[in-house]
């Protein structure tokens, strides 16, 4: 059986299923539900300096629905805790007595000020802490006073800060990125040269969830306001994914242990994350949604996973998928995919049909048969792979894409494939054309 347990910076834990820093590990009462349920660890809520901030007493959240009323997206304009910073402390030192197996986790936000870092943190270590989350990532509230992603968006302040904490503690520093920022590996590179044990990410994405059309008023909203908020939830999840890639296999930061954060509902979300070289992975949209006993499915699943393919330990297929992320310039041009459907799965709705017509390049034929039924075929002449017909077909896998092989001609082109490799850079289009040697 796999073991699915977790060291990550030297930290260990029974499951790399870690609670985000949000309402879901505030308290003592809802951390210690979220161990009893299985959870391997936290990052408790961030705590601040007292006196402690002040939150709405109103909506604070905000969700974009599916049709079928599934959560896609979760809007939050909560601050950090608003409970004074020595119960908090208190709570956590007796929750890591009593679950020591656990990763305990404490995510802190105070003024860019390095004489506030240096009081809160030997606070923090004398309660027994595992490690600490600089919280360089909340968009809303806390940025319009300087802290949070008013940080994470300066790679200055960010090396800077992270020095001051890895000067004034033994603990190890990771480093929480805001993806409200134009290059994410800026950032990830300022963590490392401030020298951060790890970096997570993502926080929270800048948003307004949308708007009454009949009061004509935001929401969510107090009293008649609102307030840009932070999103998340699995329609955040392929955003994280690119920027956990981009750190991973940036030159400067890869190797640097990452935590992923964003949109993690399943296991399978879970073995993604690490796929791309995350040591342990963060929930909290999903918890709020469905409640903490989901981790039990998420530690099956991941076992499963694991053991069906033959992977012992995380680090068996951890950063496996990350050779793989690559710039468009390096993209093969000369591999060929053409588009095949399965007749005897096919429903015959007709939407791969009618998208292709509308909105992609005309390469799906429409037929009756000899009973009058609807038929579809893919016109290889027109089909340049793009994949739609495949992404909005209700029955899976009744379209698929097959690679065309050597020697095959394309029907489009009426080039043969050669098996050759070519990208962009030695592309007689580029006019900055590389030969295959400079290339």
């Amino acid at each position: 059986m796999a073991d699915i347990s977790s060291n990550f910076l030297g930290i260990k834990s029974p499951n790399p299923f870690w609670l985000a820093s949000a309402p879901p590990t505030d308290k003592e009462i809802n951390v210690t539900r979220a161990f009893e349920a299985g959870w391997g660890g936290v990052v408790w809520k961030t705590l601040g300096e007292d006196p402690p901030v002040v939150n709405v007493n109103g909506p604070r959240y905000s969700t974009l629905m599916s049709q079928d009323r599934r959560v896609i997206g979760l809007n939050n304009i909560e601050l950090i805790t608003d409970r004074p910073l020595m119960q908090n402390l208190e709570e956590i030192r007796r929750v890591k007595r009593a679950w020591p197996d656990r990763a305990m986790i404490v995510s802190l936000m105070v003024p860019c000020v390095e004489e506030s870092w240096k009081r809160i943190l030997p606070m923090v270590e004398d309660v027994g802490a595992d490690g600490i989350e600089l919280n360089f990532g909340c968009p809303h509230g806390m940025s319009e006073r300087g802290m949070g992603a008013a940080v994470g968006q300066v790679p200055e302040y960010i090396q800077m800060v992270t020095e001051w904490c890895k000067h004034y503690s033994k603990m190890p520093v990771i480093v929480k990125l805001t993806p409200n920022i134009t290059d994410v590996r800026l950032a990830a590179r300022a963590a490392k040269r401030g020298g951060a044990d790890a970096v997570s990410l993502i926080n929270t994405i800048n948003s307004i969830m949308g708007v009454d059309l009949e009061s004509m008023v935001m929401h969510p909203s107090t009293g008649g306001w609102g307030s840009h908020g932070g999103y998340c939830g699995p329609a955040v999840k392929p955003i994280a994914l690119n920027m956990v890639g981009e750190i991973a296999r940036d030159a400067e930061t890869a190797g640097l242990p990452i935590s992923g954060i964003g949109g993690i509902t399943t296991w399978r979300d879970a073995a993604e994350y690490i796929a791309l070289g995350c040591g342990t992975v963060q929930v909290c949209t999903a918890a709020m949604v469905y409640g903490f006993k989901i981790v039990e499915d998420m530690c099956d699943g991941l076992s499963n996973f694991m053991d069906a393919h033959g992977y012992k330990t995380i680090d068996d297929f951890r950063g496996k998928a990350v050779p793989t992320v690559k710039d468009w310039k390096q993209l093969n041009l000369k591999h060929i995919d053409k588009a095949v459907i399965d007749q005897d799965s096919c429903i015959q709705c007709g939407r791969c049909h009618v998208v292709c017509e509308d909105t992609s390049h005309q390469a799906i034929f429409y037929k009756k048969g000899e009973n009058g039924e609807r038929k579809f075929e893919i016109n290889e002449a027109e089909c340049v792979g793009c994949n739609l017909c495949v992404s909005i077909c209700p029955v899976p896998d009744t379209i698929s894409m097959r690679t065309l092989a050597v020697g095959e001609v394309d029907a489009r082109t009426g080039i043969t494939v050669t098996g050759e490799y070519g990208n962009w850079t030695t592309h007689p289009n580029n006019p900055q054309c590389l030969t295959p040697a400079e290339a």
